[in-house]
């Protein structure tokens, strides 16, 4: 079944002329990271992409070079809490390529935040080798709040780690959640 044309234009301004390509019925994005812990800023990247996307899965990558500070399995419900009545976020916990993830869920969108140009740089080539490895997966960044640009997990698990009040980072779930956050 092929969409009618105006929904192919609507698509294709959100995401740009996918050539070569076919338009997915379903718009499927996956918002991968670690997540330790999802920050405010992490809620503001997820709730501003939810009109582009049917389903978005915020899809927390097992990293054996990081030392995660919480368990999947936490940062797997604090998701899940956060987004319980939002039907169209959802949690999940992957190993491996995030394209091979994609792949698996059906997904040809990625999501990536942006607050610095630092950033767009070394997720420019992150998205560029994805491209590499699958053509039919495109990555869509968007730019921080402002006010969300210097919440980082690194910075709030520092916090955390040296006893500081990291609450003003956290969305109130998490920040309740963390003794002495």
């Amino acid at each position: 079944m092929e969409l009618p044309f105006e929904w192919q234009c609507y698509i294709c301004s959100l995401v740009g002329r996918l050539p070569n390509k076919k338009i997915p019925m379903n718009r499927i994005c996956l918002f991968p990271g670690t997540f330790d812990p999802l920050t405010l800023g992490h809620v503001d990247i997820i709730n501003r992409a939810l009109p582009l996307f049917d389903k978005i899965i915020v899809g927390i990558g097992l990293n054996a070079a990081k030392g995660p500070m919480f368990t999947p399995e936490q940062r797997l419900a604090w998701i899940q809490e956060i987004y319980k009545d939002e039907p169209r976020v959802q949690g999940a916990i992957y190993d491996g390529l995030t394209v091979e993830y994609c792949k698996k869920i059906e997904s040809h969108f990625i999501l990536r935040g942006i607050r610095y140009v630092s950033d767009f740089e070394y997720e420019k080539t992150i998205a560029d080798a994805n491209r590499t490895l699958d053509p039919t997966i495109e990555t869509i960044f968007l730019t921080g709040e402002p006010k969300y640009t210097s919440v980082a997990s690194t910075i709030v698990r520092d916090i955390i780690r040296n006893g500081g009040d990291a609450s003003p980072f956290l969305p109130d779930v998490i920040a309740r959640s963390i003794p002495g956050a």
